[in-house]
């Protein structure tokens, strides 16, 4: 802020009632802090342009990721699209599986990984547990059905091509789903980092553009303390010369004054000397200057 205390003020009175020489101080003084608070007002304008040029850089910074976030978003959608497309295709091949399946009668019973896992067991059954006759032949009868049962059904699937290129191509539709949709977790990670970046670069901005405003705001206040001192200097100025004119005229009127009064005493001087009476030097010397001799 301005130091006030340093300010020189200029009143009505002072312009009125003080000399000559005092007027010629003041005017020094204001000359003097008004060059002062100029330089300080120059100083705060450079500082508050520095200011903001630094938020113009922050907001272009802003704007550049801004423009980089929306760009990512718009590969994101167009990755979105792309896996919604691919993964309607995959369920639409996948019923097909399933409708191909429920033709040939796989979806009914239980699939090969599970008629695997029992017969495993009533094999194990087999060898670890004591059994009679009769319940070991039930549990070998048991068994050989299940592997019927299995060889059928893996029959059926090894028979058909169709569903086994159906089911490859289905897992691949679904493969290339996603990765379009690891695409779009990864463009949208990095969309959200340019859009942070951006709020940062804003917030930085709205920081700087305070700074600057409150700058500004010192550079006005130095620059009209700089005017008002300059507006007075002025006022001064004009009043000394007012004065010099007063002087001016008032020794004129003076020599004015005292050139009649010579002017008047050598026509008594000349008056005395036609009248015959004897003139000394002094008075000779009077009458010449007034040119009456």
């Amino acid at each position: 802020m301005v130091d006030e205390s340093k300010n020189i003020e200029l009143t009505e009175d002072d312009l009125e009632n003080k000399s000559k020489g005092q007027l010629i101080k003041m005017a020094g003084q204001l000359r003097d802090r008004r060059n002062e608070l100029n330089q300080m007002a120059s100083s705060r304008a450079s500082k508050r342009d520095d200011l903001n040029a630094k938020t113009r850089e922050k907001v272009d910074e802003a704007q550049e990721h801004r423009e980089k976030r929306d760009e990512l978003n718009e590969q994101v959608q167009e990755h979105k699209e792309k896996r919604n497309e691919l993964n309607a295709e995959a369920n639409e091949l996948f019923d097909k599986v399933e409708q191909l399946k429920s033709d040939m009668e796989l979806d009914e019973g239980k699939d090969l990984e599970e008629l695997e896992n029992e017969i495993e067991q009533l094999e194990f059954k087999q060898q670890t547990e004591v059994l009679s006759s009769e319940e070991e032949k039930e549990l070998i009868e048991k068994i050989e059905g299940k592997r019927e049962e299995y060889e059928e059904r893996k029959g059926k699937l090894e028979q058909n091509e169709d569903l086994e290129e159906l089911v490859e191509e289905a897992e691949e539709v679904r493969s290339d789903a996603s990765q379009h949709h690891q695409k779009v977790t990864e463009l949208a990670d990095k969309a959200q980092e340019h859009h942070n970046q951006m709020i940062e670069a804003y917030r930085e901005a709205d920081d700087i553009r305070d700074e600057a405003d409150e700058m500004h705001e010192k550079f006005v206040e130095a620059q009209e303390a700089a005017d008002q001192h300059h507006e007075d200097f002025v006022r001064v100025q004009k009043r000394l010369r007012e004065l010099d004119k007063k002087e001016e005229k008032e020794r004129k009127s003076a020599r004015d004054k005292k050139k009649e009064e010579a002017k008047e005493e050598a026509e008594e001087i000349y008056q005395k000397f036609k009248e015959g009476e004897t003139l000394d030097t002094e008075d000779l010397m009077k009458l010449q200057k007034t040119g009456l001799l």
